[in-house]
């Protein structure tokens, strides 16, 4: 590996682990944290609903279709 590589690809390395550090105490980022949290918790309701529904209406047609 030639120097001007090596070189390259330190400080690529150097900048990601700067990025990381903004990212986990920068400005805003709790308000982040907080958003992805929230995100989180609305796909998992969205996920958990929508597997209700799906049950509940194949419950629901079993039940009608043995009803007749």
């Amino acid at each position: 590996m030639s120097l001007k590589n090596k070189t390259q690809k330190e400080l690529e390395a150097k900048i990601e682990e700067i990025e990381e550090l903004i990212h986990k105490k920068g400005v805003g980022s709790d308000y982040l944290s907080r958003a992805e949290r929230i995100q989180r918790d609305v796909n998992l309701a969205l996920v958990l609903g929508g597997t209700a529904a799906i049950l509940g209406v194949t419950a629901w047609s079993i039940y009608k279709l043995k009803g007749e």
